[in-house]
């Protein structure tokens, strides 16, 4: 691995262009676009105030820069067409988190919508922006949409409140609806495989249902557990190793990762034997959003691993078999994973857990590597470049880019 010089950035306002040619970093009111390779500076842009929000086109000619502070509060989506010059407006969206969402291909957009205390989802080919159907949803108060990667099917879910995951057709159909308890909280997370054959719903009762996509009906159920107790089970856990100086011998204890990271110790993965307890931390309950349940999950870009974090455990990271649909992989980290992320192009995932430690996994082990960066660069999120060949790093103030050696991989 190599590492760049740090950067500056504000609020993790850092995109890689979708062809992979160039980066747009945002600090402050500047707008910096960087060559990915040479890291030069292409342009430099000055706003009128400081950038909230930052994304690219799809074809990477253009770039939105988004001032918040600047804006009129009004309730509708407005789209301008940069080749016509033409303005669209949307009434009725719903205010919510995953309202609004594109297919893989470009050619539909699905939004939620709220009308007449009823929730709706509106459906538009994107390319006249035209109304190609509108129907009402069978939620109490819908949560999030999801399309299927082929575009086929959308995905509804209610309200934590009520467990309620509804899949819907390109023409609007009901396709079925799926629920796997009452009276409890539910649905908080969604992922659908690259194959769209499997749909995996992340709950408040912390576990993983997989549906299918003939039946659409469970496959199975993972388990979180508080201990692993299969002997079958392949369990690495990160430990620390003291950094030594010189060749006396001598070490010093472990450090926090508040310090210097010159002073910061380094850590390894080590193969631990079941039985093994895993660390849980017991939820507020006089609190909103208790950090209870499966709040992260991905699947592999070859559909072979889905992995989870389930947030009551924030330091594991479970990584399953998506074919024989079983646990496969359990990462015990020391402190509690902020994101992870798989490579676009091979079944490599990198963690970050706020340290200044990058994490690697793949079938054949793995990895923790040190920033080799001067001061406080604790890292908070991270992005693959998209012929996986490198690492964007974000802390809460700087950036960095890690090169990864990809010759002679499979």
């Amino acid at each position: 691995m190599n590492f760049s010089e740090l950067f500056k950035q504000s609020n993790q306002l850092c995109r890689l262009s979708p062809d992979g040619r160039y980066s747009a970093v945002c600090v402050q009111y500047r707008l910096v676009i960087r060559d990915v390779h040479t890291l030069q500076v292409l342009h430099l842009y000055t706003c009128l105030d400081q950038i909230q929000y930052v994304e690219w086109s799809a074809d990477s000619l253009f770039i939105l820069c988004a001032m918040y502070k600047r804006g009129l509060v009004q309730l509708r989506i407005t789209v301008w067409s940069l080749c016509t010059k033409s303005v669209s407006y949307i009434k009725y969206p719903k205010s919510c988190q995953h309202g609004m969402d594109f297919t893989k291909d470009g050619h539909y957009m699905a939004l939620a919508e709220r009308r007449d205390c009823k929730d709706h989802i509106s459906i538009f080919v994107c390319s006249e922006w035209q109304l190609l159907r509108h129907f009402e949803t069978e939620t109490q108060d819908l949560a999030g949409i999801k399309w299927s990667p082929n575009s086929c099917v959308l995905a509804v879910w209610d309200s934590c409140l009520e467990y309620k995951v509804l899949l819907y057709s390109l023409d609007g159909r009901l396709l079925s609806m799926y629920s796997a308890y009452e009276w409890s909280l539910g649905v908080k997370s969604v992922a659908w495989s690259p194959s769209s054959q499997l749909l995996a719903i992340g709950s408040y009762d912390e576990k993983v249902r997989i549906i299918n996509h003939v039946t659409w009906r469970k496959l199975v159920e993972l388990e979180h557990l508080p201990t692993i107790r299969n002997p079958k089970s392949v369990i690495y856990k990160e430990v620390e190793t003291c950094p030594r100086l010189g060749g006396d011998g001598l070490s010093f204890p472990p450090i926090s990762t508040e310090k210097s990271s010159l002073f910061n110790s380094e850590s390894k993965y080590e193969i631990c034997q079941p039985p093994v307890d895993v660390p849980v931390v017991k939820p507020d309950p006089d609190r909103a959003n208790p950090k209870l349940g499966v709040g992260m999950l991905a699947f592999s870009p070859d559909n072979q691993f889905l992995a989870t974090r389930n947030d009551n455990m924030p330091n594991t990271l479970w990584i399953w078999d998506a074919q024989k649909l079983k646990q496969y992989v359990v990462l015990e980290q020391l402190s509690a994973v902020k994101s992870f992320q798989w490579d676009p192009c091979r079944a490599r995932l990198a963690i970050c857990t706020g340290s200044n430690k990058v994490y690697l996994w793949s079938p054949a082990g793995c990895l923790s590597v040190q920033v080799p960066a001067e001061g406080n660069f604790q890292i908070l999120s991270l992005h693959w470049h998209p012929n996986g060949d490198s690492l964007m790093l974000l802390s809460k103030d700087k950036m960095c880019v890690c090169y990864l050696e990809t010759a002679g991989e499979n």
